[in-house]
């Protein structure tokens, strides 16, 4: 394609509600570019994730000029990549793919999406003992960046024990001994009655899988609350923490930051992370 012409896409299951199109082709609009964001949605197309890399590699035969990638698939990529950048490999997961020439390159922009939306949203939070929900592609990559901002003690839970006890394990490797630890979902009441925050990363909030991801009894006000969803953008789990008088921070600030990193990689433009905020803030009111 022309150097101002780009073709992207999603890959994920339920998919349907993403921003992500509207978010890339505006502000391409803005600078002036052809840009089509098109959606690859798994489950529509009854593909299992275990698939994604015939996908990927489709895509790169299509002409695609990169991809994104999102729940169930960010782990899946990654055996199908041929070279990963650092934070990536250090991660395990993959939410944008570069096509350069027959090459294949692996991004994560989810960790530095969600440390740029906590240092703007939640700039004072103590952070001395965390609790994170969810240990899957998100959740490597809000834990690293959750631990890179400074937290003392970060506590995983997740549906599947060997699932956070791997990235507990691969966290103290890489920030040292004693930074994160696995818990058992059933002594989630334990861990956040004396923790100063809570991330959820799990998809418990989605349009496509509503709900809360723990007893709404265990918040309190003396913790402050992060998510990861932004559809919706006031998610069950912030309404109530809300109500409760929490601090609280949306998923919005996340989608909007990783988006603009995506950006900057398939384009190699510079793209305005405000002009992008207020998108989430109008594409969510408006829907």
């Amino acid at each position: 394609m022309s150097p101002d012409s780009y073709l992207v896409g999603l890959i994920g299951s339920g998919i349907g509600p993403s921003l992500s199109p509207a978010l890339h082709e505006r502000e391409a609009d803005r600078q002036g570019l052809r840009y089509l964001y098109r959606l690859i949605d798994i489950g529509t197309l009854g593909v299992p994730p275990e698939k994604t890399g015939e996908l990927v590699r489709s895509a790169r035969d299509m002409g695609y000029d990169g991809l994104n990638v999102t729940h169930p698939c960010k782990q899946q990529v990654l055996a199908h990549l041929d070279a990963l950048s650092p934070q990536a490999e250090a991660l395990g997961a993959v939410n944008t793919v570069v096509f350069e020439g027959d090459l294949a390159i692996g991004h994560n922009t989810d960790a530095t999406g969600f440390a740029a939306s906590f240092a703007r949203g939640l700039p004072d939070a103590p952070l001395d003992r965390v609790v994170q929900l969810g240990a899957g592609g998100a959740g490597a990559a809000v834990a690293h960046a959750l631990l890179a901002l400074g937290a003392g003690r970060l506590t995983v839970l997740d549906a599947v024990p060997d699932r956070a006890a791997a990235l507990a394990e691969s966290l103290n490797r890489h920030f040292g001994p004693g930074r994160a630890a696995a818990a058992d979902l059933l002594d989630i009441e334990g861990r956040t009655a004396d923790a100063d925050g809570l991330v959820n990363a799990t998809p418990v909030g989605m349009a496509a899988h509503p709900g809360i991801p723990l007893p709404a009894a265990l918040l309190h006000p003396g913790l402050w609350v992060a998510e990861v969803v932004y559809r919706p953008l006031e998610t069950a789990l912030v309404r109530t923490a809300r109500a409760l008088g929490c601090p609280t921070l949306d998923g919005g600030g996340m989608a909007a930051f990783q988006a603009a990193d995506s950006f900057r990689l398939f384009t190699g433009r510079e793209p305005d992370t405000a002009r992008m905020l207020a998108d989430i803030a109008d594409l969510t009111s408006a829907r």
